[in-house]
Protein backbone atom coordinates (compact mmCIF):
# COMPACT_ATOMS: atom_id res chain seq x y z
CA UNK A 1 0.00 0.00 0.00
CA UNK A 2 1.69 3.80 -0.91
CA UNK A 3 1.06 6.37 0.76
CA UNK A 4 -1.75 7.55 -1.81
CA UNK A 5 -3.84 5.03 -1.20
CA UNK A 6 -3.36 5.16 2.73
CA UNK A 7 -6.85 5.18 3.83
CA UNK A 8 -6.68 7.59 6.57
CA UNK A 9 -5.24 11.21 7.22
CA UNK A 10 -3.44 12.50 10.29
CA UNK A 11 -5.82 14.64 13.07
CA UNK A 12 -9.28 13.33 10.98
CA UNK A 13 -11.67 11.02 13.17
CA UNK A 14 -13.04 7.66 12.37
CA UNK A 15 -15.47 5.47 13.91
CA UNK A 16 -13.76 2.23 14.71
CA UNK A 17 -14.84 -1.34 15.48
CA UNK A 18 -11.65 -3.23 17.82
CA UNK A 19 -11.10 -7.23 17.18
CA UNK A 20 -8.21 -7.69 18.93
CA UNK A 21 -5.30 -6.51 21.15
CA UNK A 22 -1.68 -6.03 20.41
CA UNK A 23 1.56 -6.92 22.32
CA UNK A 24 1.07 -3.75 24.31
CA UNK A 25 -2.13 -4.30 25.21
CA UNK A 26 -3.55 -1.49 22.13
CA UNK A 27 -6.58 -1.87 20.65
CA UNK A 28 -6.57 -3.31 16.99
CA UNK A 29 -8.83 -1.94 14.15
CA UNK A 30 -9.33 -1.16 10.90
CA UNK A 31 -10.35 1.53 8.11
CA UNK A 32 -10.86 -0.37 5.12
CA UNK A 33 -8.64 -3.42 6.01
CA UNK A 34 -5.91 -0.68 7.00
CA UNK A 35 -4.85 -1.49 10.77
CA UNK A 36 -5.09 1.27 13.09
CA UNK A 37 -3.46 0.81 16.83
CA UNK A 38 -5.24 2.68 19.56
CA UNK A 39 -4.68 2.00 22.98
CA UNK A 40 -6.80 2.01 25.71
CA UNK A 41 -9.35 0.64 23.55
CA UNK A 42 -10.96 -2.80 24.18
CA UNK A 43 -11.85 -5.58 21.70
CA UNK A 44 -15.83 -5.70 20.85
CA UNK A 45 -16.20 -1.73 21.56
CA UNK A 46 -16.86 0.76 18.99
CA UNK A 47 -15.15 3.63 18.93
CA UNK A 48 -14.10 7.20 18.00
CA UNK A 49 -10.41 8.08 16.85
CA UNK A 50 -8.34 10.54 16.15
CA UNK A 51 -5.07 9.78 13.62
CA UNK A 52 -2.03 10.87 15.31
CA UNK A 53 0.88 8.82 12.85
CA UNK A 54 0.31 7.21 9.26
CA UNK A 55 3.07 4.67 8.09
CA UNK A 56 2.83 2.31 5.13
CA UNK A 57 1.26 -0.56 6.76
CA UNK A 58 -0.39 0.83 9.63
CA UNK A 59 -1.54 3.62 11.79
CA UNK A 60 -1.53 4.82 15.38
CA UNK A 61 -4.63 6.46 16.74
CA UNK A 62 -6.30 8.35 19.81
CA UNK A 63 -8.96 7.59 21.80
CA UNK A 64 -11.74 10.39 21.66
CA UNK A 65 -14.87 8.17 22.89
CA UNK A 66 -16.00 5.00 23.39
CA UNK A 67 -19.50 5.14 21.40
CA UNK A 68 -19.84 1.14 22.65
CA UNK A 69 -18.12 -0.19 26.05
CA UNK A 70 -16.47 -3.37 26.52
CA UNK A 71 -18.58 -5.44 29.46
CA UNK A 72 -15.19 -6.18 30.46
CA UNK A 73 -14.05 -2.15 30.65
CA UNK A 74 -13.49 -1.27 34.25
CA UNK A 75 -11.72 1.65 35.97
CA UNK A 76 -8.16 1.28 37.17
CA UNK A 77 -7.33 2.24 40.47
CA UNK A 78 -4.12 3.29 40.28
CA UNK A 79 -3.30 7.03 39.52
CA UNK A 80 -0.73 6.90 37.22
CA UNK A 81 -1.59 3.92 34.99
CA UNK A 82 -2.95 6.03 32.06
CA UNK A 83 0.71 7.79 31.91
CA UNK A 84 3.05 4.53 33.26
CA UNK A 85 3.65 1.58 30.98
CA UNK A 86 4.22 -1.09 33.78
CA UNK A 87 1.10 -2.67 33.23
CA UNK A 88 -0.78 -1.94 30.28
CA UNK A 89 -4.54 -3.84 30.76
CA UNK A 90 -5.72 -2.60 34.06
CA UNK A 91 -8.49 -1.21 32.24
CA UNK A 92 -9.95 -4.49 31.59
CA UNK A 93 -11.60 -7.10 34.45
CA UNK A 94 -9.57 -9.57 35.92
CA UNK A 95 -12.34 -12.12 34.28
CA UNK A 96 -11.55 -10.27 30.78
CA UNK A 97 -7.13 -10.22 30.70
CA UNK A 98 -7.71 -14.40 31.25
CA UNK A 99 -10.08 -14.46 28.19
CA UNK A 100 -7.90 -11.84 26.05
CA UNK A 101 -4.97 -13.60 27.19
CA UNK A 102 -6.59 -17.74 26.36
CA UNK A 103 -7.63 -16.20 22.97
CA UNK A 104 -3.74 -15.29 22.41
CA UNK A 105 -2.71 -18.68 22.92
CA UNK A 106 -4.96 -19.90 20.73
CA UNK A 107 -4.48 -17.71 17.97
CA UNK A 108 -0.70 -18.32 17.74
CA UNK A 109 -1.13 -22.19 18.45
CA UNK A 110 -3.55 -22.30 15.36
CA UNK A 111 -1.98 -19.25 13.03
CA UNK A 112 1.63 -20.21 13.84
CA UNK A 113 1.80 -23.80 15.00
CA UNK A 114 -1.13 -25.11 12.55
CA UNK A 115 -2.60 -27.00 16.00
CA UNK A 116 -6.40 -27.24 17.00
CA UNK A 117 -7.18 -24.67 19.60
CA UNK A 118 -9.21 -27.50 21.31
CA UNK A 119 -5.53 -28.70 22.64
CA UNK A 120 -5.34 -24.98 24.89
CA UNK A 121 -6.47 -25.25 28.13
CA UNK A 122 -8.34 -22.59 30.30
CA UNK A 123 -6.07 -20.38 31.50
CA UNK A 124 -5.29 -20.74 35.23
CA UNK A 125 -5.44 -17.10 36.91
CA UNK A 126 -4.07 -15.71 40.14
CA UNK A 127 -5.70 -15.78 43.21
CA UNK A 128 -4.14 -12.40 44.15
CA UNK A 129 -3.71 -10.40 40.68
CA UNK A 130 -2.25 -7.48 42.34
CA UNK A 131 1.06 -7.27 44.92
CA UNK A 132 2.68 -9.89 43.56
CA UNK A 133 6.06 -9.15 42.19
CA UNK A 134 9.05 -9.91 44.72
CA UNK A 135 11.06 -8.10 43.00
CA UNK A 136 11.28 -4.16 41.84
CA UNK A 137 13.77 -2.03 39.76
CA UNK A 138 12.61 1.46 39.94
CA UNK A 139 14.65 3.94 37.68
CA UNK A 140 15.52 7.43 38.60
CA UNK A 141 16.10 10.27 36.77
CA UNK A 142 16.74 13.97 37.15
CA UNK A 143 15.08 16.92 36.49
CA UNK A 144 14.81 20.17 37.10
CA UNK A 145 13.15 19.94 40.74
CA UNK A 146 15.30 17.18 41.55
CA UNK A 147 15.50 13.59 41.51
CA UNK A 148 12.17 11.54 40.22
CA UNK A 149 11.47 7.42 41.07
CA UNK A 150 9.02 5.69 39.25
CA UNK A 151 8.45 3.79 35.55
CA UNK A 152 8.74 4.58 32.36
CA UNK A 153 6.28 5.85 30.47
CA UNK A 154 5.34 3.31 27.63
CA UNK A 155 7.65 3.52 24.49
CA UNK A 156 9.80 5.93 26.30
CA UNK A 157 12.24 6.39 29.18
CA UNK A 158 10.68 9.52 30.57
CA UNK A 159 9.83 8.27 34.29
CA UNK A 160 6.62 8.49 35.41
CA UNK A 161 6.64 9.19 39.38
CA UNK A 162 4.70 7.20 41.79
CA UNK A 163 5.35 6.19 45.23
CA UNK A 164 3.53 2.64 45.31
CA UNK A 165 3.17 0.26 42.41
CA UNK A 166 -0.30 -1.56 42.99
CA UNK A 167 1.57 -5.11 41.17
CA UNK A 168 4.67 -4.31 44.40
CA UNK A 169 4.69 -6.53 47.16
CA UNK A 170 4.05 -3.60 49.74
CA UNK A 171 7.60 -4.01 51.35
CA UNK A 172 8.68 -2.81 48.09
CA UNK A 173 6.93 -0.13 47.65
CA UNK A 174 8.00 1.25 51.62
CA UNK A 175 11.87 0.60 50.30
CA UNK A 176 10.51 2.89 47.10
CA UNK A 177 9.25 5.44 49.15
CA UNK A 178 12.29 5.53 51.84
CA UNK A 179 14.82 6.53 48.53
CA UNK A 180 12.64 9.04 47.62
CA UNK A 181 12.50 10.57 50.85
CA UNK A 182 16.33 10.22 51.44
CA UNK A 183 17.32 11.46 47.80
CA UNK A 184 14.72 14.26 48.76
CA UNK A 185 16.52 15.01 52.07
CA UNK A 186 20.17 14.57 51.58
CA UNK A 187 19.84 16.29 47.91
CA UNK A 188 20.94 12.77 46.51
CA UNK A 189 21.15 13.67 42.29
CA UNK A 190 19.66 11.25 40.15
CA UNK A 191 20.51 10.23 36.08
CA UNK A 192 20.11 12.08 33.39
CA UNK A 193 20.45 9.27 30.37
CA UNK A 194 21.00 12.14 28.07
CA UNK A 195 24.05 14.15 30.00
CA UNK A 196 25.34 10.59 31.52
CA UNK A 197 24.95 12.91 34.91
CA UNK A 198 23.76 12.38 38.46
CA UNK A 199 24.64 9.36 40.82
CA UNK A 200 21.50 7.20 41.28
CA UNK A 201 20.09 4.85 38.68
CA UNK A 202 17.79 2.27 39.78
CA UNK A 203 16.64 1.63 43.13
CA UNK A 204 16.37 -2.68 43.22
CA UNK A 205 14.42 -4.54 45.67
CA UNK A 206 13.73 -8.22 46.16
CA UNK A 207 11.53 -9.74 48.47
CA UNK A 208 12.46 -13.27 50.50
CA UNK A 209 10.94 -15.86 52.62
CA UNK A 210 9.23 -13.71 55.86
CA UNK A 211 9.19 -10.48 54.05
CA UNK A 212 12.53 -9.40 54.62
CA UNK A 213 14.39 -7.64 51.83
CA UNK A 214 17.22 -6.69 50.26
CA UNK A 215 18.17 -3.13 48.46
CA UNK A 216 20.17 -2.54 45.61
CA UNK A 217 21.43 1.13 45.30
CA UNK A 218 22.51 1.31 41.34
CA UNK A 219 24.76 4.03 40.76
CA UNK A 220 26.65 5.71 37.31
CA UNK A 221 29.25 6.77 39.56
CA UNK A 222 32.13 4.94 41.74
CA UNK A 223 30.79 6.15 44.81
CA UNK A 224 27.68 5.69 46.19
CA UNK A 225 27.00 9.58 48.11
CA UNK A 226 25.80 9.23 51.72
CA UNK A 227 26.55 5.90 51.18
CA UNK A 228 26.90 5.17 55.16
CA UNK A 229 23.57 7.24 55.93
CA UNK A 230 21.72 5.03 53.39
CA UNK A 231 22.68 2.46 55.72
CA UNK A 232 21.91 3.80 59.17
CA UNK A 233 18.92 5.15 57.96
CA UNK A 234 17.65 2.00 56.22
CA UNK A 235 18.07 0.30 59.54
CA UNK A 236 16.06 2.34 61.32
CA UNK A 237 13.10 3.33 59.33
CA UNK A 238 13.16 -0.40 57.55
CA UNK A 239 13.78 -2.96 59.71
CA UNK A 240 12.51 -5.54 57.15
CA UNK A 241 16.14 -5.04 55.40
CA UNK A 242 18.46 -7.87 56.12
CA UNK A 243 20.68 -7.08 52.93
CA UNK A 244 22.09 -3.15 51.47
CA UNK A 245 24.35 -3.57 47.99
CA UNK A 246 25.77 -1.01 46.25
CA UNK A 247 26.15 -1.76 42.08
CA UNK A 248 28.14 0.41 39.70
CA UNK A 249 26.74 0.59 36.18
CA UNK A 250 28.49 3.20 34.37
CA UNK A 251 27.61 2.15 31.09
CA UNK A 252 24.87 3.66 28.82
CA UNK A 253 21.61 1.43 27.97
CA UNK A 254 19.01 -0.68 29.00
CA UNK A 255 21.20 -3.35 31.70
CA UNK A 256 19.77 -2.49 35.42
CA UNK A 257 23.29 -4.08 37.31
CA UNK A 258 26.62 -3.55 36.46
CA UNK A 259 29.13 -6.15 37.10
CA UNK A 260 30.74 -4.08 39.63
CA UNK A 261 29.09 -4.64 43.55
CA UNK A 262 29.92 -3.73 46.95
CA UNK A 263 28.22 -5.37 49.91
CA UNK A 264 27.04 -2.94 52.14
CA UNK A 265 25.72 -4.82 54.94
CA UNK A 266 23.87 -7.45 56.54
CA UNK A 267 23.04 -10.80 55.08
CA UNK A 268 24.79 -11.25 51.47
CA UNK A 269 22.04 -13.43 50.49
CA UNK A 270 17.65 -13.67 50.48
CA UNK A 271 16.62 -17.06 51.21
CA UNK A 272 12.98 -17.41 48.94
CA UNK A 273 11.38 -20.86 48.96
CA UNK A 274 9.37 -21.87 45.60
CA UNK A 275 7.63 -25.36 45.73
CA UNK A 276 9.23 -26.54 49.53
CA UNK A 277 12.81 -25.67 47.83
CA UNK A 278 14.90 -22.94 49.18
CA UNK A 279 17.21 -21.00 47.17
CA UNK A 280 19.73 -18.46 47.89
CA UNK A 281 19.20 -15.05 46.14
CA UNK A 282 21.69 -12.73 45.76
CA UNK A 283 21.46 -9.42 43.36
CA UNK A 284 22.04 -11.56 40.24
CA UNK A 285 19.81 -14.51 40.60
CA UNK A 286 16.96 -14.78 38.57
CA UNK A 287 13.96 -16.47 40.66
CA UNK A 288 10.27 -16.28 39.65
CA UNK A 289 8.45 -12.71 40.58
CA UNK A 290 4.90 -14.22 41.22
CA UNK A 291 5.83 -17.10 43.47
CA UNK A 292 2.43 -18.56 43.99
CA UNK A 293 2.13 -18.91 40.33
CA UNK A 294 5.13 -19.67 39.65
CA UNK A 295 4.27 -22.59 42.16
CA UNK A 296 1.56 -24.02 39.58
CA UNK A 297 3.63 -23.38 36.53
CA UNK A 298 6.22 -25.93 38.05
CA UNK A 299 3.18 -27.92 39.33
CA UNK A 300 1.92 -28.71 36.07
CA UNK A 301 5.35 -29.30 34.35
CA UNK A 302 6.08 -31.80 36.68
CA UNK A 303 2.29 -33.69 35.86
CA UNK A 304 3.01 -33.29 32.54
CA UNK A 305 6.76 -35.09 33.20
CA UNK A 306 4.78 -37.81 35.00
CA UNK A 307 7.74 -38.77 36.40
CA UNK A 308 7.88 -42.30 38.97
CA UNK A 309 11.04 -42.24 40.84
CA UNK A 310 13.62 -43.72 38.30
CA UNK A 311 13.70 -41.82 35.37
CA UNK A 312 16.56 -40.00 34.13
CA UNK A 313 15.36 -36.03 32.93
CA UNK A 314 17.57 -33.40 30.88
CA UNK A 315 16.35 -29.39 31.70
CA UNK A 316 17.90 -28.16 28.61
CA UNK A 317 17.58 -24.71 29.50
CA UNK A 318 18.38 -24.76 33.53
CA UNK A 319 19.00 -21.30 34.57
CA UNK A 320 19.66 -21.39 38.31
CA UNK A 321 18.19 -24.93 38.49
CA UNK A 322 14.74 -23.89 40.08
CA UNK A 323 12.88 -26.33 37.66
CA UNK A 324 15.56 -28.89 37.53
CA UNK A 325 15.43 -29.17 41.41
CA UNK A 326 11.84 -29.75 41.35
CA UNK A 327 12.16 -32.56 38.94
CA UNK A 328 15.40 -34.11 41.55
CA UNK A 329 12.34 -34.84 43.97
CA UNK A 330 10.46 -36.98 41.56
CA UNK A 331 13.32 -38.44 38.77
CA UNK A 332 16.04 -40.71 39.36
CA UNK A 333 18.34 -38.64 37.79
CA UNK A 334 18.28 -35.19 36.73
CA UNK A 335 20.69 -33.19 34.57
CA UNK A 336 20.49 -29.61 33.84
CA UNK A 337 21.83 -27.66 31.05
CA UNK A 338 22.85 -23.91 30.36
CA UNK A 339 24.98 -21.87 28.34
CA UNK A 340 25.27 -19.14 31.32
CA UNK A 341 28.32 -20.09 33.81
CA UNK A 342 26.99 -18.12 36.76
CA UNK A 343 23.63 -19.86 36.50
CA UNK A 344 25.56 -22.80 36.85
CA UNK A 345 27.07 -21.85 39.75
CA UNK A 346 24.21 -20.57 41.69
CA UNK A 347 22.58 -24.20 40.63
CA UNK A 348 25.08 -25.86 41.65
CA UNK A 349 24.85 -23.90 45.00
CA UNK A 350 21.46 -24.72 45.25
CA UNK A 351 21.85 -28.13 45.01
CA UNK A 352 23.93 -28.20 48.40
CA UNK A 353 21.80 -25.95 49.80
CA UNK A 354 18.83 -28.43 49.87
CA UNK A 355 20.91 -31.73 49.91
CA UNK A 356 20.02 -32.84 46.40
CA UNK A 357 22.19 -35.57 45.29
CA UNK A 358 21.06 -36.67 42.06
CA UNK A 359 21.00 -33.26 39.98
CA UNK A 360 23.97 -32.20 37.79
CA UNK A 361 24.59 -29.20 36.24
CA UNK A 362 26.83 -28.66 33.02
CA UNK A 363 27.71 -24.69 31.93
CA UNK A 364 26.72 -25.68 27.56
CA UNK A 365 25.09 -25.05 24.91
CA UNK A 366 22.47 -27.68 25.02
CA UNK A 367 22.62 -27.73 21.03
CA UNK A 368 25.64 -28.84 21.70
CA UNK A 369 25.65 -31.31 25.18
CA UNK A 370 22.87 -33.27 24.11
CA UNK A 371 24.35 -35.00 21.18
CA UNK A 372 27.66 -36.05 22.78
CA UNK A 373 25.70 -37.47 25.77
CA UNK A 374 23.51 -39.62 23.52
CA UNK A 375 26.58 -41.06 21.88
CA UNK A 376 28.08 -41.49 25.33
CA UNK A 377 24.73 -43.49 25.85
CA UNK A 378 22.84 -41.48 27.83
CA UNK A 379 18.83 -42.25 27.03
CA UNK A 380 16.49 -39.64 28.96
CA UNK A 381 12.99 -40.22 29.56
CA UNK A 382 11.72 -36.90 29.64
CA UNK A 383 13.35 -33.64 27.92
CA UNK A 384 11.86 -30.16 29.75
CA UNK A 385 12.93 -26.98 27.80
CA UNK A 386 12.09 -23.63 29.27
CA UNK A 387 13.98 -21.28 27.37
CA UNK A 388 14.06 -16.98 26.97
CA UNK A 389 11.36 -15.34 25.13
CA UNK A 390 13.13 -15.96 21.57
CA UNK A 391 12.61 -19.63 22.19
CA UNK A 392 14.48 -22.94 21.23
CA UNK A 393 17.34 -22.91 19.18
CA UNK A 394 16.73 -25.28 15.71
CA UNK A 395 19.80 -27.14 16.94
CA UNK A 396 18.35 -27.72 20.72
CA UNK A 397 14.80 -28.91 18.59
CA UNK A 398 16.83 -31.16 16.83
CA UNK A 399 19.02 -32.78 19.78
CA UNK A 400 16.33 -33.08 22.17
CA UNK A 401 14.45 -35.45 19.44
CA UNK A 402 17.20 -36.78 18.54
CA UNK A 403 17.91 -38.48 22.12
CA UNK A 404 14.07 -39.92 22.05
CA UNK A 405 12.68 -39.19 25.02
CA UNK A 406 9.38 -39.87 25.37
CA UNK A 407 8.14 -36.79 26.08
CA UNK A 408 9.26 -33.44 26.15
CA UNK A 409 7.90 -30.92 28.71
CA UNK A 410 7.69 -27.30 27.12
CA UNK A 411 7.83 -24.15 29.51
CA UNK A 412 7.30 -21.18 27.62
CA UNK A 413 7.00 -17.02 28.29
CA UNK A 414 6.27 -16.73 24.57
CA UNK A 415 3.14 -18.37 23.48
CA UNK A 416 4.06 -17.42 19.33
CA UNK A 417 7.77 -18.65 19.80
CA UNK A 418 6.38 -22.18 21.50
CA UNK A 419 4.15 -22.69 18.38
CA UNK A 420 6.53 -22.50 16.29
CA UNK A 421 9.43 -24.43 17.89
CA UNK A 422 5.83 -27.07 18.42
CA UNK A 423 5.44 -27.37 14.59
CA UNK A 424 9.01 -28.05 14.44
CA UNK A 425 8.79 -30.76 16.83
CA UNK A 426 6.11 -32.11 15.26
CA UNK A 427 8.11 -32.65 12.18
CA UNK A 428 10.67 -34.59 14.29
CA UNK A 429 8.25 -36.48 15.45
CA UNK A 430 6.73 -34.82 18.62
CA UNK A 431 2.45 -34.10 18.94
CA UNK A 432 1.25 -32.02 21.20
CA UNK A 433 -1.16 -33.48 23.71
CA UNK A 434 -2.04 -30.25 25.71
CA UNK A 435 -1.20 -26.33 26.05
CA UNK A 436 -2.06 -25.08 29.57
CA UNK A 437 -1.34 -20.87 30.17
CA UNK A 438 -1.02 -19.61 33.64
CA UNK A 439 -1.16 -15.57 34.01
CA UNK A 440 2.17 -15.16 36.27
CA UNK A 441 2.09 -11.38 35.24
CA UNK A 442 -1.69 -10.40 35.76
CA UNK A 443 -2.23 -6.91 35.08
CA UNK A 444 -0.01 -7.06 31.38
CA UNK A 445 -0.45 -8.84 28.31
CA UNK A 446 2.60 -11.80 29.41
CA UNK A 447 1.38 -14.97 29.82
CA UNK A 448 2.61 -18.00 30.12
CA UNK A 449 1.97 -21.68 28.87
CA UNK A 450 3.45 -25.05 30.26
CA UNK A 451 2.78 -27.86 27.03
CA UNK A 452 3.40 -31.42 26.73
CA UNK A 453 4.30 -33.41 23.83
CA UNK A 454 4.90 -37.15 23.40
CA UNK A 455 6.85 -39.31 20.86
CA UNK A 456 4.24 -39.79 17.95
CA UNK A 457 5.33 -43.90 17.85
CA UNK A 458 3.99 -44.02 21.49
CA UNK A 459 1.02 -42.32 20.70
CA UNK A 460 0.01 -43.93 17.43
CA UNK A 461 1.26 -47.01 19.21
CA UNK A 462 3.70 -48.13 16.73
Amino acid sequence: MTKKNIPVKLNETYTLSIRDLGVHGEGIGSVENFTVFVPGALPGETVKVTIVTAKKSYATAKLVSIETPSPYRCQPSCPAYHSCGGCQISHLTYEGQLAIKERRVKDVMVRIGGSQEELVRPVIGADHPWEYRNKMAIPVSQVTGGAVLGYYRQGSHQVVPIDSCQIQEEENNRLLRFAQGFMTRHNVSGYNEKSRKGAIRHIMGRVGDNGEVMAVIVTATAKLPFADLWVKEMQELLPEVVSIYHNVQSHPGNAILGKEIHHLWGKKTLTASLCGISFEVSPFSFFQVHKAQAEILYEKALEKANLQGGETVIDAYCGTGTISLCLAKKAGRVIGIEIVKEAIEDAKKNAVFNHIENAEFYAADAGELMPKLYKEGLRPDVIVMDPVRAGCSEAVLQAAAGMHPARIVYVSCNPATFARDAKILSTLGYDIQEVQPVDMFPQTMHVETVSLLVARDLVTGD
